[in-house]
């Protein structure tokens, strides 16, 4: 497993399946609670660079040490025309020789039924796994995030 710390540059050496290579994750970062309006629940943000030949999808993101559940989200049109939140089952696919940000208003990994207030300052260590090559543990500040739209709300399929 690859364990990646904090940074504006994160690579992401060894520890790959056969010929895959490791995908890059890039400014990992946690939106803090203090302030929020729910706050048991908030997300994690980061690039995700795939620097190899063929497509690799992020499968799972598992945050347990701060969240009893976590999930892939992603922002779709509801049937009224506003965005809504939702879990990506399928996963994000980056393709080969690109990145995907994941950021407020996209597509972020959702951390929910916290276990505790996440501070500004604090870390958060997560696991992402990909659909090819060794899992890759992340290391992400908490930080706050001023320019919120109340993307962070339950939606139906996120009580579960």
């Amino acid at each position: 497993m690859a364990v990646v710390a904090a940074s504006a540059l994160v690579a992401v050496s060894g520890c790959a399946k056969g010929d895959d290579i490791p995908m890059i994750i890039e400014d990992p970062w946690v939106r803090t609670t203090e302030g929020a309006t729910d706050p048991s629940m908030t997300a994690l943000f980061f690039s995700a660079v795939n620097p190899g030949e063929k497509p690799n999808t992020l499968t799972k993101a598992d945050c347990s040490s701060v969240a009893g559940k976590t999930e892939i989200h992603e922002m779709v049109k509801g049937d009224d025309g506003k965005m809504v939140m939702q879990e990506d089952k399928d996963g994000l696919e980056i393709a080969p020789g690109t990145h995907e940000h994941l950021k407020p208003g996209g597509h972020h990994v959702m951390l929910m039924m916290l276990k505790k207030p996440l501070a500004i300052g604090d870390e958060v260590t997560c696991t992402l796994t990909f659909s090819t090559g060794d899992p890759i543990t992340v290391t992400a500040p908490v930080k706050k995030f001023t320019e919120e739209e109340d993307h962070y709300h339950p939606s139906p399929a996120a009580n579960g």
